[in-house]
């Protein structure tokens, strides 16, 4: 099967899944978008001063745009199905942004615990709630003063909107590299109360529709693997890391359970839990099935199983190792590869994964 043919197919099943998001109630006139790398379209690289470079951005925006992909995230495959542009990133005052119909205040690196000095990211998810409880303070006084109404949000967009949500992978991820399985387990309340102080906030700022996502399976990251995985033992039957993926669950059991109680505790509240760990488990132990060639390794720099010639190298970056030069320039068609380079997915995945968001089979919602 040739990759034009793959390519192709991809996109006819995510129209189809574009056409059944028209036929839900998935009409907001706004989206708030809180989270890491999965859904940061520029926040990281604003805020810390730096560019990725290519072959970052190969793909659709043909340049490095400040996301971790060669491409598109879930993020803008979920906002074409909302018929809404795609995010602009709180902090990137590049380009005129326009925030009329929604913000992203996610940020690579971010974490739902607070920023310390080892974080990648210094927006821990509080605050990024405190980003956008100072946005709408902003916002408010733009209306009142009758200014940039058509850059800014309406009023009633920030009740009207959705709140979407997807953080905690470097919670997770990043506890294993100082910490075993029993500690990073204990630690999962004191994450989601943490998570729960915010959305307590973000309700109290008058959001009311959530869309939440669960974290995916973290052991499958390429990146993890090549750390972690040169003990096979260590490894489950799709050469996933098994106490990796035994904590993102035992993390989504946790954050299920608060969706649950914050239905109940609010009546006037809409919330979608996303599983996005079934969606992306089941692209990696099927992804020949599914047009992809490459479950595990990475398509450009870190990752994959160890060994990997150019594991030690981050995408688009060359280091010089005993004299050898090492360059990440990526490979020659990431769309046959899952992962791009070794922690995010590649543009053809992510598109995938939102399709499979877009069928409704992987959430569990509930309507005021």
């Amino acid at each position: 099967m040739s990759s034009t043919y793959v390519v192709a197919l991809k996109v006819v099943l995510f129209c189809i899944c574009l056409i059944f998001a028209e036929s839900v109630d998935f009409s907001y006139p706004a989206v708030f978008n809180f989270g890491d790398s999965n859904s940061d379209t520029g926040e990281l690289t604003a805020a810390k001063g730096f560019q990725l470079f290519p072959p970052n951005g190969r793909n659709y925006f043909k340049t490095p745009t400040g996301r971790f992909c060669d491409g598109r995230l879930i993020v803008d495959f979920l906002m074409d199905a909302m018929h809404l542009p795609f995010l602009h990133a709180y902090l990137d005052s590049v380009g005129l942004p326009n925030f009329h119909q929604g913000c992203n205040f996610a940020a690579g690196g971010s974490t739902i615990l607070p920023a310390n000095a080892a974080s990648i990211s210094p927006f821990g998810f509080g605050s990024q709630v405190n980003q956008f409880q100072l946005f709408k303070v902003r916002v408010l006084e733009f209306l009142a003063g009758k200014k940039f109404h058509s850059y800014v949000p309406a009023e009633d967009y920030f009740q009207k909107g959705l709140y979407m949500f997807d953080i905690g992978q470097n919670d997770i991820g990043g506890a294993f590299y100082s910490k075993d399985l029993d500690q990073i387990l204990s630690l999962i309340p004191t994450i989601l109360l943490e998570f729960e102080n915010g959305i307590q906030r973000l309700y109290d700022s008058g959001a009311r529709n959530f869309w939440i996502h669960n974290t995916g399976p973290l052991g499958c990251l390429a990146q993890n693997v090549a750390a972690f995985g040169n003990n096979a033992s260590k490894l489950d039957e799709q050469g996933c890391l098994r106490a990796h993926n035994q904590a993102a669950k035992a993390f989504n059991l946790h954050l299920q359970d608060f969706v649950n109680k914050l239905q109940g505790q609010y009546l006037d509240v809409n919330v979608t839990y996303v599983d996005i760990f079934s969606i992306k488990y089941d692209l990696i132990a099927n992804a020949s099935k599914h047009g992809f060639e490459q479950p595990i390794m990475a398509c450009c720099g870190y990752g994959g199983p160890p060994l990997n010639c150019d594991s030690r190298v981050s995408c688009g970056l060359t280091k010089i190792f005993n004299g050898t030069t090492i360059a990440a320039k990526g490979c020659n068609d990431s769309t046959v590869y899952v992962s791009w380079d070794g922690t995010h997915y590649t543009e053809s995945a992510n598109q995938y994964v939102a399709s499979q968001i877009l069928t409704g089979k992987y959430s569990n919602t509930h309507l005021s």
